[in-house]
C-alpha cells in the first residue's frame, strides 16, 4: 500500500479490518434476508411503529438506537431499517445489517434533481454513481465512478412497471457535502450524465460489492439543484408519495 498524495486514493486489499461486522454481531435465527433501508422516519414510524412491526434488534450509534423491524407482507418478511444520512453511517449500518443475515438490500430515499424537468416525486433509479464521497475508497480501489448490479436494477424496473409507474434510469452524483453543491460542480456533473445528486449510493454499491450482496435503489426527485437558484420544491413534505415509495422497495426486496 504505497504512499499517496492524497489519503483518501491509499486503497488497501487486507479483506479483513481490525472491527469485523461479523465478528461483534452474531446472525439472528429472526433476521430476514430481505432489507429495505429507508430514509423516511415517518413512514417508518407510521408502518413499523406502536408496535405494528417486531423489533428484533437496536442498531447502536452516538445519536441513539436504530431499531431493525420485522416487518410481515403477504406471508414474507423484511427487515426495515432506517438507513441513517451520509455515507458513513448508511455503510456502517448496512454493514451491521448483513452481519445479522441481510443478504437482499433495497434502498429508498429522494434525491435532489439535476435536470429540473424531473418532477418532484419522480421515481429514479440508479444505475451507476460518482465517488464523490470517502467511504467507497475504503472498500474498492479508486476509480470515478461504481456501477450498479444491472440484473438489480432490471428486477427494480420490472417491478415498476408492473405498476405503471413512470421512472427515469441514469447515474447520480454521491457526494459528502451538502452545502458544496457549487454551480461549476453541478454543471460538470450533469455534463458527464449525472441526473440527480445525494449522499450515499455510491458506498452502499460499495459495501454490497465487497461483502456479496445484492443491492438496488429507489429515489425520487427532490429538491431542484439543477437551475439557476436552488428551489427546495418542499419535497419531503410529499408523505403519499413517500410510503409508495417504501411500499415498492419492499416488494422489490421480497422478490429478488
Amino acid at each position: 500500500m504505497p504512499a499517496q498524495t492524497y489519503p483518501i486514493l491509499e486503497f488497501d486489499t487486507t479483506t479483513s479490518a481490525m472491527i469485523e461486522p461479523a465478528e461483534i454481531l452474531r446472525p439472528l435465527d429472526t433476521m430476514p434476508e430481505a432489507v429495505v433501508l429507508c430514509f423516511f422516519q415517518e413512514v417508518i414510524t407510521a408502518i413499523c411503529g406502536d408496535g405494528k412491526a417486531e423489533i428484533i434488534f437496536r442498531l447502536s450509534s452516538e445519536i441513539g438506537k436504530n431499531p431493525v423491524y420485522h416487518l410481515e407482507q403477504n406471508g414474507q418478511a423484511v427487515a426495515v431499517i432506517h438507513a441513517g444520512t451520509g455515507a458513513p453511517l448508511s455503510a456502517a449500518f448496512m454493514e451491521e445489517a448483513i452481519a445479522l443475515g441481510g443478504k437482499k438490500f433495497i434502498a429508498c430515499g429522494g434525491a435532489g434533481v439535476l435536470d429540473s424537468s424531473i418532477g418532484v416525486g419522480h421515481v429514479i433509479i440508479p444505475t451507476a454513481a460518482v465517488r464523490d464521497e470517502g467511504t467507497s475508497y475504503h472498500y474498492l480501489p479508486p476509480t470515478r465512478e461504481i456501477q450498479a448490479d444491472l440484473s438489480v436494477v432490471q428486477h427494480i424496473v420490472d417491478v415498476l412497471e408492473k405498476h405503471n409507474i413512470p421512472h427515469d434510469q441514469g447515474k447520480t452524483w454521491t457526494t459528502d457535502a451538502i452545502y458544496r453543491e457549487t454551480r461549476p460542480k453541478v454543471a460538470q456533473r450533469r455534463a458527464e450524465g449525472c441526473i440527480c445528486v445525494e449522499m450515499e449510493t455510491a458506498a452502499f454499491l460499495a459495501v454490497a460489492q465487497f461483502r456479496g450482496v445484492q443491492f438496488g435503489q429507489l429515489l425520487y426527485g427532490g429538491d431542484d439543484v439543477g437551475g439557476d437558484i436552488w428551489d427546495s420544491r418542499r419535497w419531503n413534505r410529499d408523505v403519499s408519495t413517500r410510503e409508495k415509495l417504501f411500499w415498492l422497495a419492499v416488494e422489490c426486496a421480497l422478490s429478488l
